[in-house]
């Protein structure tokens, strides 16, 4: 699971996630979009695993230090879209985490393969990378999959609300577009230290109870 400090194994690892974890989070988003009938992603290169077409530096530096952080966001223009522009919205946006989650899912199946779990045991020090590195890839996935879906811009959960809240009402939020990073930078790194932790009740306790359920650590 996540731990503290950014030691050089830490750091590594982080980024071999980073680079994996993000840039599919943010194809999902493209190919939902472009599938949809919205070329927007695609004519904007973002259909597309280079992770230079989508990483964040702020994200980024917020995922190598907590483990949670952000991407670019991929510009969709949910007009274009064929059916209705608010529920397309907010399917484009799930399909974010859903692929964090399905990853997590996937970096869980070698803790239920008997050869393999008997290798860790047996032969910690040629596998112990490998064991970090697959404990680390779930529970960030999982992070991520969690993080995302807050209802704060520019993060997934905000796009899923205002595509299924009523038109009217979404409109009242959009002014909470411009102060998103904001508030993101407060979650993460200013109101943990005034004991206020959103980030440790709606993010890392859930991550834990799910991460334990599938790894069995």
């Amino acid at each position: 699971m996540l731990t503290s400090g950014l030691d050089p194994v830490t750091i590594i690892v982080r980024a071999i996630v980073l680079l994996i974890a993000l840039p599919l989070h943010e194809l999902a988003h493209a190919l939902m979009a472009d599938y949809l009938g919205d070329p927007t992603p695609r004519n904007m290169g973002r259909i597309t695993l280079n992770p230079i077409k989508h990483l964040d530096l702020f994200g980024t530096i917020a995922f190598m230090i907590v483990g949670i952080g952000w991407a670019k966001p991929v510009m969709v223009n949910p007009y274009n879209m064929r059916g209705n522009p608010h529920t397309d919205m907010a399917i484009v946006a799930v399909v974010g985490p859903l692929t964090n989650f399905a990853l997590a899912l996937l970096g869980a199946i070698p803790f239920h393969l008997e050869f393999l779990t008997s290798l860790f045991t047996s032969t910690p020090d040629a596998s112990g990378f490998i064991f970090y590195f697959l404990t680390e890839f779930v529970y960030l996935n999982l992070a991520l999959a969690f993080f995302n879906l807050l209802p704060v811009p520019p993060l997934d959960g905000y796009k899923i609300l205002i595509g299924l809240l009523p038109f009217e009402i979404g409109l009242k939020l959009q002014p909470l577009n411009q102060y998103g990073f904001l508030i993101l930078i407060a979650l993460i790194f200013f109101l943990p230290r005034m004991g206020i932790d959103i980030i440790g009740t709606i993010v890392w306790q859930p991550t834990q109870a799910l991460f334990s359920l599938l790894v069995g650590l």
